[in-house]
């Protein structure tokens, strides 16, 4: 690990500023995936600013009759919470499908919608990676591309985001509330916060430099049945190859977004016309122009099926 220095912030804005003054500046607070990337030089930021202390940590009812969810709440806090588990159950068991409950218990909410993706080529420095070294190449494309992206992707990078959370958020419409090193505050839909890679698969956010974010909000609950299932390799403390989050009404309509399959959660609303009829056109809907590699192309029939049996198990429980 290269040496940082570090300071605490007392304020979200001081916080900001503070990343701004430091160039190459980063915040940290559960550390669970940047001090890992620290350790293998992925991340060397010269300037560390601890925002643990910027009582950021509770979750709170919204005019509106939704939640603000702060954005230090430990994932293990937020997917035992009353509310989230009796009106967002999707994200519950997104939180618990994830990591294991060590890490849970250090991971933040914001931290969960930020790490970085867990492609086996950006983590070895001896690769080619556009994300870790912009213009450097994809040693992906042509490798081995099994847990990789088959929708969405670029010929600049086909990794995948791993966060669970990230994809329950989407199917809830979240929204990031953030703070900029000014002061000023905004607040990002969550289906705008990540990126797809294009040419530029390093910017994997909305956010700007030193914005910080403060909070994730859901909308009011919208009742229904709430699904959440994860395919992998193995039973616990692994990375999905496909996630189906849904939310699916008595009359079978609903919504659905899927993880595993792209570099940001996918959800295409428009498919989601055909949730009463036909989960196989959901599921063509969701990955029309996907590009899978001769690795990963069952990814597009485990969709299917996965989405196929999340939705039965739905109208049999309505």
């Amino acid at each position: 690990m290269k040496p940082f220095t570090y300071e605490r912030a007392r304020t979200p804005a001081e916080a900001a500023a503070a990343v701004m003054r430091h160039p190459g500046a980063k915040f940290i607070a559960g550390g669970t995936n940047l001090l890992d990337l620290m350790k293998l030089q992925i991340e060397a930021p010269a300037h560390l600013v601890d925002v643990n202390g910027l009582a950021l940590d509770k979750i709170e009812a919204t005019p509106e009759g939704g939640l603000r969810i702060g954005a230090l709440v430990r994932n293990t806090a937020l997917a035992a919470d009353e509310r989230v588990r009796r009106d967002y159950g999707v994200l519950s068991r997104a939180l618990l499908a994830g990591a294991s409950a060590q890490l849970r218990n250090k991971a933040t909410t914001a931290g969960n919608l930020l790490q970085r993706t867990r492609c086996p080529y950006f983590y070895d420095t001896d690769q080619a990676c556009n994300k870790r070294q912009p213009g450097s190449g994809c040693s992906a494309l042509g490798g081995i591309t099994r847990q990789h992206a088959v929708i969405g992707a670029s010929q600049a990078c086909i990794a995948t985001h791993p966060s669970d959370m990230a994809v329950a958020m989407r199917v809830l419409d979240a929204t990031v509330e953030t703070v900029k090193p000014d002061g000023a505050r905004r607040v990002i839909p969550i289906a705008d916060f990540h990126r797809l890679p294009g040419d530029t698969p390093h910017v994997e956010t909305a956010l700007e430099p030193g914005e910080l974010v403060t909070s994730v909000n859901l909308p009011r609950p919208t009742g229904g049945t709430h699904s959440y299932r994860k395919v992998r390799d193995r039973a616990s403390y692994a990375f999905a190859l496909v996630s189906v989050a849904a939310v699916v009404q008595r009359d079978g309509s609903g919504r659905v977004a899927l993880g595993g399959v792209a570099h940001k959660p996918w959800r295409v609303e428009a498919a989601e016309a055909a949730m009463p009829q036909s989960a196989k056109a959901v599921a063509a809907g969701l990955l029309a122009g996907a590009q899978p590699t001769h690795d990963n192309a069952f990814k597009l029939t485990l969709v299917e099926r996965t989405l196929a049996a999340v939705l039965a198990q739905a109208r049999s429980a309505a």
